[in-house]
């Protein structure tokens, strides 16, 4: 039985180093592209940690509290109305719980905020470390992060004031799934919100993680 967990355990070793391997070949042979694989993962993953940080503050803690019956809307636009009527708000979070038809208001508000920018300290160590093994002035790449990290959830927060509302209404009230069907919207809430940070940032990334030879003669 020793014997034969010796002989699996170095199987197991062998193939982890063949796997180790062959990814170090593909990074040799497309570069970009095994950066951007490795991109995606780790975005992936800062979007589920995003996700459930987000499903913990606000159905746990700020949804308890009256923070909900706080409106949150701002930032209307040359006087733009929604498809229904209603004036347009780049941040646009009704007082009231969802379920009764209300925007979540300033609990619903915080709770992306917050969660978003925990998120996003944790993508800015895991891809300039990870992704990219940046090595140039971390301080630069912050504020240029930071800048990035603005105007791109001032573009999310505009999307978002026009397809929230209707994701929403479908779950709860047209589909009257209820609390489940807010579970739904919140997490494709999230996804669109990610994917268009996901697909901004790489190219932001690109240029403000820089990797400089070690060796002026590398």
């Amino acid at each position: 039985m020793r014997q034969d967990s010796v002989i699996k355990k170095e199987e197991g070793t062998n193939s982890a180093k063949w796997y180790v391997r062959l990814w170090e070949g593909f990074k040799i042979k497309h570069p970009n592209l095994s950066q951007f694989l490795v991109f995606f993962i780790l975005s992936n993953g800062v979007t589920l940690l995003q996700m459930a940080m987000f499903a913990v503050l606000y159905n746990f803690i700020l949804s308890k509290t009256a923070l909900v019956e706080v409106a949150f809307q701002h930032w209307n636009i040359f006087g733009l109305k929604n498809f229904e009527g209603t004036l347009y708000y780049m941040f646009d979070y009704a007082a009231g719980a969802i379920s009764d038809g209300g925007g979540g208001g300033l609990a619903y508000f915080l709770s992306m905020q917050i969660t978003l920018a925990l998120a996003q300290v944790v993508n800015f160590f895991a891809q300039r470390n990870i992704t990219f093994k940046s090595n140039s002035n971390p301080w630069r790449a912050a504020a240029w992060y930071l800048v990035a990290y603005v105007v791109i959830s001032l573009l999310a927060a505009a999307a978002l004031g026009i397809y929230k509302q209707p994701l929403y209404s479908l779950f709860i009230d047209v589909l009257k799934w209820g609390n489940v069907g807010q579970q739904i919207a919140n997490a494709v809430v999230w996804i669109i919100t990610c994917a268009i940070s996901f697909w901004v940032f790489f190219p932001i990334f690109k240029v403000i993680f820089k990797r400089k030879p070690e060796n002026p003669e590398d």
